[in-house]
């Protein structure tokens, strides 16, 4: 329980304060998904909310989309800072804003907020953000596939007020909804949001009410101070060093060309640095993402990993300062354009926030079990657009890719069809629902054998779609993502990345009975051959005629430890469960089942067969401790050095590692049946010498150095 500090404020009027502030968002967010109409909102809950002081710091934020929360106080200190004198702020108003160059991730994301005033003197602001169907521009979605500058992506608002004196501006209005291409959509959501922001403003000036202005004010900001003094407490138990993560992105919107996003978290004492500077410039594709969209992506990272048990607000930034260059992929210059920077580099940045963060933790005993490997490392976008079965406009995101593999824990694995790192609710939208929304079918929707990534705890499994128009001769398509050839998803300390994406395309002959019959399942698409188009990253848009079937799948879960370290019996139940095939138990966790079961002398063969591979025939000096718990997993610092499980000392903390152990490149499917591999990478194994255990995966460029992902001070 936190407690306010030299204040006048007893502890237990304090605790209600604090409660209810917290009750106020989570109002704010079942009255938004009440009122709105898209299932973006209803189904995938691609929102969030909350509450700001005067000055547009957190105070508390929904648990929805972190992102949004991360991003829409950047929005407030826009507001702040460019219309203060004029049009000015005033009671009852409303600002709504979408540009990323002013604190927006993308276009699409759309923050309302409101200032909250007492007496005439501003207090707090409350806001809500939700990810629109449309918000005009070049395509449909306002996913800008193609795009050369900001101004061709999608209307721009800059913090614009909508709502002025607690009345609707209706010319402000019909100017947005000429913009969109679903104005009952996206104007149901606009209203959701409105409805939001005056529930929490009630509900907030009741409080005020009951218990003072001042003693509010004072309640939020004893909160803010009390979150940033424990997560400086926590940075201090944390080595001083620097802890690095490096991930890559495919396709810019106009060619297969390859970017590398990299952070090296920098801790000192209680303060940590977060630099991108080895980050690729800005791209000429809409893939770029602004200071914002970098903030919310890294703060989605480190959040969860550094600071389950603390409040998020405004605190648990304050000890982190982000440094990037400017026209950065990860900060760029106006006018790139940036619509496809939540599911492309703000995205990556936050793969490597989880892993620079996981590999800090993991430093100290008592929080290794907070680090991960990267969840389900990418996002694939399908919209689909044209006439609905009564004629009308139809629209729609898709959603379901929320339902990748969860990345592996040192103690536990990935969670199967986990949702995203970035939302901590997750949903995906329900099947029948979804087809009740548009004309089109699903002709499955279920996991996918083998995409975990291996380890001694595995990551978790990701799942496939099918999709087919219905009632309508034609539907619009787009599809943009990454990862189809990068495995974003890496693994932890020897474990293995999870699987990459597929985007994919038949164009079977027969009617809708003929379709099931012949698309039951992710296999029968990647096993028809010639058949079946295999689109890259991003496919952009395509015309989607009755009876094609369009099929994606996600990325699985990173694994977490060696593989061949895993328990046997749980590779059989995995079997068993149909997550991971017998061909590939015995290929990546070297256990080998008979009828079933797991033959132990065979196993035992076969991974003395697999370290000995792995050190080019030499057979390994030492046997692997039979540990149990961490130290099964993970390797340890133990005086200054770095140690492999077996014992085997890997040099001081503050040198590489890498420099005092086997390293081997090795084909894609190494880690399994489904990981490509853009043309400019490669997969690199670090074994450890003595014993023969695999110590990290590392996807890199060929002939780029190997990164030291860990370097402690001297």
């Amino acid at each position: 329980m936190s407690k306010p500090r030299d204040t006048a404020i007893d502890p237990i009027t304090f605790e209600v304060i604090r409660h209810k502030l917290e009750a106020i968002t989570e109002e704010q967010a079942i009255t938004l998904k009440n009122v709105s109409g898209s299932p973006v909102v209803t189904e995938a809950t691609d929102f969030n909310v909350g509450i700001y002081l005067a000055d547009g710091a957190i105070v508390n934020m929904g648990p929805q989309v972190i992102f949004h929360a991360g991003t829409m106080s950047t929005v407030i200190y826009s507001i702040i800072e460019h219309f203060s004198e004029n049009p000015g702020i005033g009671e009852g108003d409303m600002f709504i804003l979408n540009d990323p160059y002013r604190g927006a991730i993308h276009q699409p994301d759309v923050s309302i907020v409101m200032p909250l005033f007492h007496n005439g003197k501003r207090i707090a602001w409350t806001g809500s953000c939700a990810h629109e169907l449309d918000t005009g521009g070049m395509t449909f979605g306002s996913w800008a596939f193609g795009a050369t500058d900001v101004q061709q992506e999608a209307m721009l608002l800059p913090g614009v007020k909508l709502v002025e004196k607690g009345v609707l501006r209706q010319d402000i209005w019909q100017m947005i909804m000429g913009m969109t291409r679903l104005p009952h959509v996206v104007g149901l959501d606009f209203k959701a949001m409105i409805a939001a922001n005056n529930v929490a403003a009630r509900r907030f000036h009741q409080l005020m009410q009951r218990y003072g202005a001042a003693t509010v004010d004072q309640v939020m900001r004893t909160e803010i101070d009390a979150s940033e003094a424990l997560l400086r407490e926590r940075l201090k138990r944390i080595p001083d060093g620097v802890y690095r993560a490096r991930d890559f992105l495919d396709h810019d919107g106009h060619a297969n060309r390859l970017y590398q996003i990299e952070v090296a978290a920098i801790k000192r004492g209680d303060t940590l640095t977060l630099d991108m500077a080895g980050s690729s410039p800005q791209a000429p594709g809409f893939i770029n993402c602004t200071r914002s969209g970098l903030r919310g992506a890294l703060f989605t990272g480190l959040l969860p990993i550094l600071a389950p048990d603390i409040r998020w607000n405004e605190g648990v930034l304050k000890p982190v300062t982000i440094k990037v260059p400017d026209a950065n992929i990860c900060n760029a210059r106006w006018p790139a354009p940036v619509s496809g920077a939540t599911v492309s580099t703000a995205w990556v940045a936050q793969n490597v926030a989880v892993a620079a963060m996981s590999r800090m933790v993991a430093c100290v005993p008592d929080l290794v079990q907070e680090g991960q490997a990267v969840t389900k490392g990418q996002f694939s976008v399908l919209t689909m657009a044209g006439p609905d079965r009564d004629g009308s406009p139809f629209g729609m995101l898709l959603m379901d890719a929320m339902a990748g593999g969860g990345g592996a824990y040192v103690d536990h694995d990935g969670l199967d069809g986990s949702g995203d790192h970035s939302i901590p609710r997750p949903r995906i939208g329900n099947v029948e629902s979804n087809e009740a929304s548009g004309p089109f079918l699903y002709l499955f929707r279920s996991f996918i054998p083998d995409t975990a990534g291996a380890g001694t705890m595995r990551g978790g499994v990701t799942m496939g779609l099918a999709v087919t128009p219905h009632d309508t001769d034609e539907l619009h398509a787009m599809v943009v993502g990454h990862g189809v050839q990068v495995p974003n998803s890496v693994g932890q300390f020897g474990g293995m990345p999870g699987a990459c994406a597929y985007h994919l395309l038949r164009k079977p002959n027969g009617g809708i009975a003929a379709l099931i019959e012949a698309n039951t399942h992710m296999h029968d698409l990647l096993h028809a051959g010639g058949g079946v188009q295999h689109f890259d990253s991003k496919p952009g848009h395509f015309p989607l005629h009755r009876g094609d079937v369009l099929a994606y799948s996600f990325q699985g879960g990173g694994g977490y430890g060696d593989p061949i370290r895993r328990d046997p019996e749980r590779v059989a139940r995995d079997v068993k469960d149909g997550f991971v095939t017998a061909d590939w138990a015995r290929e990546l966790y070297g256990v080998v089942l008979r009828d079933g079961a797991v033959d132990g002398e065979a196993t035992r063969a076969r991974r003395l067969e697999i370290r000995t591979e792995r050190l080019d025939g030499q057979l390994p000096k030492v046997e692997p401790q039979e540990s149990t718990g961490i130290a099964a997993v993970c390797p340890g610092i133990d005086k200054g050095r770095f140690r492999c499980m077996c014992g085997n000392d890997l040099g001081p903390a503050h040198e590489d590692w890498k420099a005092r152990v086997h390293r081997r490149t090795v084909p894609r499917q190494a880690c399994g049946p489904h990981l490509t591999l853009h043309a400019e990478l490669e997969l690199r194994e670090f074994i450890c010498r003595e014993c023969g255990t695999l110590l990290e995966v590392e996807v890199a460029r060929h002939g780029e150095t190997s990164l030291q992902t860990i370097r402690l001070d001297a």
